[in-house]
């Protein structure tokens, strides 16, 4: 890996949402985010970027402790999040949300219309696994989200914090069709690194999951910049995962984007392409503040947005 051409850090989870307003309610009620800037998104370049020509949208970035996270609408809109989805699919991709309470965190959440994933609520898991308590839910879209408490003494430091119940975003969890073949694209292209991995199992992650006979491998995936959030793969050898929408486009509620920043687009997306990886815009797209980006897909579909900052 040519470390002129790597991915530096994880900058946000971006999520096409039906109702903005619906939405927004949603995060900042349920789960403490602030709306930190609001944008129409109107410029040509972003239709390139998204391959969708033409496409414009309403953008609202949103911030919870250090991590950020977008909510974005578009016109023309796509289809919604596939029902039945299961946390083994292909598609399941979820934003874990760290509390420093999670008594006071789910009674919170449990003050708004959410969808359970979690079977009888919030799951201490052994201590092979950090004894962490989690709970999987999705928001009015559908979307996968995890709240997660880390132990006094556990996980990264920004969570030691007790000041607010809700913390931040520690990682976004993506499943994936084939672990290793995953792990060598993430790594070998675009220069992460393995932090851990773990084999989680038993009736815990069963209820967790809601999910049979769950064993599920996770891979801890930091980006060249340590720091929060990181990546995780989720590799499930049991139960069978289900597919991805063939190639959801970018408006579909389905499709997060996982926002990449890199020191040198060009030259990484020439790496890529020699590797063959399926690109979804047709070219760089280069905003007006200056910033270019490309999305890409990794070998399991999942939707990546490679930024480079005119900033930076």
């Amino acid at each position: 890996m040519n470390p002129r051409s790597r991915v530096l850090r994880l900058l946000r989870i971006s999520r096409t949402v039906s109702d903005l307003n619906k939405t927004l309610a949603f995060y900042t009620g349920a789960l403490g985010f602030s709306i930190s800037r609001e944008v129409r998104v109107d410029e040509p370049a972003w239709g390139t970027l998204m391959a969708i020509p033409g496409a414009h949208g309403h953008s609202s970035l949103l911030r919870l402790g250090e991590q950020e996270l977008e909510l974005l609408t578009f016109n023309p809109p796509g289809r919604p999040y596939p029902p039945a989805s299961k946390t083994t699919d292909f598609r399941f991709q979820h934003i874990a949300v760290v509390v420093s309470d999670m008594d006071k965190a789910y009674a919170r959440l449990c003050q708004f219309p959410f969808m359970a994933i979690t079977e009888h609520g919030p799951q201490r898991l052994p201590s092979n696994t950090g004894s962490v308590i989690a709970f999987k839910f999705r928001d009015p879209d559908g979307h996968p989200v995890e709240l997660i408490h880390f132990p006094a003494g556990t996980g990264d430091t920004a969570w030691q914090s007790r000041d607010e119940v809700f913390l931040g975003i520690d990682h976004s969890a993506i499943d994936v069709a084939n672990l290793e073949a995953s792990i060598d694209f993430y790594t070998r292209l675009l220069g992460l690194s393995v932090e851990s991995r773990s084999v989680n199992t038993g009736p815990e992650q069963v209820r967790l999951d809601h999910a049979p006979d769950v064993l599920v491998e996770v891979v801890a995936l930091q980006p060249a910049m340590q720091g929060l959030p990181h990546l995780e793969l989720l590799g499930y050898a049991q139960p069978a995962s289900g597919f991805l929408p063939v190639d959801p486009k970018s408006n579909d509620i389905v499709a997060d984007r996982t926002v990449l920043q890199v020191n040198d687009l060009p030259r990484l997306m020439k790496a890529l392409d020699a590797e063959s990886v399926k690109f979804i815009s047709p070219q760089i797209a280069t905003m007006r503040n200056g910033d270019r980006a490309v999305l890409v897909r990794d070998p399991t579909g999942h939707i990546l947005m490679l930024m480079e900052l005119h900033s930076v």
